[in-house]
């Protein structure tokens, strides 16, 4: 095989293993793309029960700060 030969068949792999990660990358990319609607499907779905779990933790902590004593020492 002359030097010719061998530049074309190195060439030829070179855009095959291009094609390889082009392919790879949409893959990817279209993987990515299913991720962030299940995320936000997700989001969607627990939002309001986020929201209701803030609002509750929200109402305990305003009570334990009303129960507590200035002085620092609680009583049982």
């Amino acid at each position: 095989m002359t030097d010719v030969e061998w530049a074309g068949i190195s060439v030829a792999l070179g855009f095959a293993g291009l094609a390889v990660l082009a392919v790879c990358s949409f893959k990817v990319y279209l993987g990515v793309r299913a991720l962030g609607r299940e995320l936000e499907r997700t989001r969607r779905r627990l939002g309001p029960q986020h929201s209701a779990l803030r609002d509750e933790l929200r109402d305990l902590q305003e009570t334990r700060e009303a129960r507590e004593t200035d002085d620092g020492v609680r009583s049982s």
